[in-house]
């Protein structure tokens, strides 16, 4: 296991074995409908070197987490070698106390040592409301290629459903130091 940061309430660190089950439980607790196999898979790719997993846990429980890949396997960035945000969650009960920003300072530190930019894509219904506010503060901006769906640009005046399927492709360049 790798700590990655560590904070006064909180350690950002790498995915567990163990942290499968307790994801999948405290998204279950929270009435989704998670699957475990997600989870298990998540592990064995962090241990395969196809995603790095951060894991937020104050001193008695996962509070959340985040994923990366290193080169974007879908959408508008597919295999340009930008690193992609995949799956940023802080489970409910432990929301609105700075958790994800720090999942994200520590991801976007990882990144920004390793490639000049970053991106993700980000639901549009409202229960990412809170997510899409979160990347504009964060620097965050449309990429400019419309909104995709099912992993295809919507076509103009076409039909498409509001799923978690309908998305809008973000990207960040890494910060330029001003002296």
């Amino acid at each position: 296991m790798k700590i990655y940061k560590t904070y006064s309430n909180l350690i950002i660190r790498s995915m567990k074995d163990t942290d499968a089950l307790h994801i999948f439980n405290a998204l279950k607790d929270q009435g989704w409908h998670p699957s475990l196999a997600t989870y298990e898979a998540y592990f064995f790719m962090q241990e395969n070197n196809e995603r790095i997993i951060f894991v937020a846990e104050n001193s008695t429980h996962i509070v959340g987490y985040v994923t990366l890949v290193m080169n974007a396997t879908y959408g508008p960035f597919k295999n340009q070698m930008i690193p992609m945000i995949i799956d940023l969650n802080v489970f409910e009960i432990y929301r609105n106390q700075g958790i994800a920003s720090k999942l994200l300072d520590v991801l976007e530190d990882y990144v920004f040592s390793r490639s000049p930019k970053v991106c993700l894509s980000v639901g549009l219904h409202s229960g990412y409301g809170s997510a899409q506010r979160l990347y504009v503060k964060r620097g965050y901006i449309p990429d400019g290629s419309g909104v995709w769906y099912q992993d295809e640009v919507a076509k103009p005046y076409s039909t498409v459903e509001n799923d978690d399927d309908l998305t809008l492709y973000f990207i960040k360049e890494r910060p330029v130091n001003v002296s």
